[in-house]
């Protein structure tokens, strides 16, 4: 018990910390609100209409992805050899690791006023021309963004169907609509309401892509709305009902999300490639090529765009520019700051739960202890940036010194952020790892450093590596916490970026976009080669 006392001890100091830092923001909406007896959200006309925005959005949005990726993730399935199927599945994966305001940026340069979409309508004589800004352009950025995801989860449960399943279905001479009914569709309705549940959350508590596109009071999610009561209007107590709108939107979300019944084993197999037979006829590969075409133009379009756009600029003269340097220079040390804090948090509570866990019987009191460390993701997704970021604004306005303790702020609130994505990425390695050499470590008193070095460290290099530039990947590119705590001495990229855009200085926006993105994509593709390698040695 001695030896598993350090780790125990560091994992409940980080979920005090992380406890005392989200409480001190819930306490100071607290206190706000409680100041304020004439707004309240039942009666705010204002927050009921951002609330039924927000949901609207959301089912909206969640709707056209999964209605979208439906046929594309079938079409895939049905079409598992064709010239460069590998790099569109991989070019699916780039919106995931894709700094949303970047995509934003492409996703205005070909459907905007001027864009490529806009273009062809008038070269066909239509009139009426498409508005990227409103309920429309935040639905289109949604379905760029979630579809790609949704198809890739659906085609994923698709590949794992037996391959016997399809060698009967020939042989009963099943049509493409029998075929959907009784063999893909029994898989897909078990993985499509988790899939349905995740994108509705992340449009529920989208922030970039309405700020950007939301076009003004009548297009606005609650988490804009907080950004505009505190930065624009300065109206604390409607931020404070907002905020606790957002905690209460997101619960319910979690919740109903907890109740999604967990993906099944698809059926016994014997192994052996799956060989589809119901798409062998020319209708049908005719179909399915229509349809893989459109997906690849809907998210290559916007990427070419930010790459054209971004080459086309002034890169020289913008990457020379002292205000461009401050700024790189503070998203770096800031996303590598928030990188490292997720990842030690994220082995810190990982830690603790092993040694919580070990022995026979574990006391009542341990098993308690780790079930707190396992909700410490939970507790981040259930209190969002904008709720984080306002407490603690009320708490430094307060103290009458915002800027002065922003960036600390800011570094903790984006590695809250990421800690759910760094625990996904950690938390199999070191359980994997433990079961291999916990006992044979224990055995021969390797302890403390030298266990790190020799044993730990060669085995869990890797995943704390890919965790580590995911994790400041998402810090790099996040517009969020910094919008609210933003000022001439905290400039980052992506706030930039955004005031470039605002200043109508498109060129310059594009050419950082371009820099950005590129940085943020190699950083979220870091750990994917040794991924590949060790799959192939496992397939070997």
């Amino acid at each position: 018990m001695d030896e598993r006392l350090p780790a125990i001890a560091g994992g409940l100091l980080v979920f005090a910390l992380i406890a005392v830092f989200i409480g001190t923001a819930i306490a100071s909406l607290l206190a706000v609100g409680g100041e304020t007896t004439g707004l309240s959200i039942a009666e705010d006309p204002v927050v009921r209409r951002v609330l039924w925005f927000t949901l609207e959005q959301a089912l909206l949005s969640t709707l056209l992805s999964v209605g979208a990726a439906l046929p594309v993730a079938r079409a895939l399935a049905r079409q598992p050899r064709f010239i460069g199927r590998k790099w569109l599945i991989r070019l699916m994966a780039v919106p995931m690791g894709l700094p949303v305001l970047i995509g934003a940026l492409g996703i205005i340069g070909i459907w905007g006023r001027q864009g490529l979409v806009n273009d062809a309508l008038a070269g066909l004589g239509v009139g009426e021309r498409f508005s990227i800004y409103g309920l429309s352009g935040i639905l289109l950025a949604h379905v760029f963004f979630n579809m790609p995801l949704a198809a890739r989860l659906m085609l994923s449960g698709l590949e794992r169907i037996p391959a016997e399943y399809w060698r009967t279905s020939a042989s009963l001479g099943m049509g493409g609509f029998a075929v959907f009914r009784f063999i893909e569709w029994p898989v897909l309705w078990r993985i499509i309401p988790g899939i349905a549940g995740l994108i509705f959350m992340l449009c529920a508590t989208s922030f970039t892509l309405v700020l950007v596109l939301g076009g003004g009071p009548a297009a606005t999610t609650i988490e804009v709305a907080i950004y505009q009561a505190l930065r624009l209007d300065f109206d604390p107590a409607r931020a404070v009902s907002l905020a606790f709108l957002q905690i209460v939107v997101t619960a319910a979300i979690l919740g109903a999300m907890a109740l999604f019944p967990a993906p099944s084993d698809p059926g016994t197999t014997l192994g052996g490639a799956a060989r589809r037979f119901d798409a062998r006829t020319l209708p049908a590969r005719l179909g399915d090529g229509i349809l893989i075409l459109a997906a690849a133009l809907f998210l290559g379009l916007p990427l070419g765009q930010v790459l054209v756009a971004g080459l086309q600029s002034d890169l020289a003269r913008l990457f020379s520019d002292q205000a461009v340097l401050r700024a790189a220079t503070t998203s770096l040390v800031i996303g590598l700051s928030a990188a490292l804090v997720s990842v030690l948090v994220g082995i810190a509570v990982i830690r603790a739960r092993a040694a919580l866990g070990a022995g026979r019987r574990p006391l009542p009191i341990a098993v308690l202890a780790s079930a707190g460390l396992g909700a410490v993701s939970s507790l981040v997704l259930l209190v969002p940036t904008a709720v984080l970021g306002t407490g603690w604004f009320l708490v430094l306005r307060a103290q009458g010194d915002v800027a002065r303790f922003a960036p600390a702020i800011v570094v903790c609130i984006n590695a809250l952020m990421a800690l759910p994505f760094a625990m996904r990425v950690l938390a199999p390695a070191f359980e994997e790892h433990r079961q291999r050499s916990a006992r044979l470590a224990d055995s021969l008193g390797i302890a403390g450093f030298a266990r790190f070095r020799l044993i730990d460290w060669p085995v869990l290099r890797r995943p704390i590596l890919t965790a580590l530039s995911f994790a400041m990947a998402l810090s790099l590119g996040d517009l969020g916490a910094v919008a609210l705590f933003g000022s001439e001495n905290l400039i980052t990229l992506p706030w930039l970026i955004y005031s470039r855009m605002g200043a109508y200085r498109s060129q310059d926006a594009d050419g950082l976009a371009l820099g950005l993105g590129l940085v943020c994509l190699l950083l979220a593709l870091a750990g994917t080669p040794g991924l590949s390698r060790k799959e192939s040695r496992n397939a070997g």
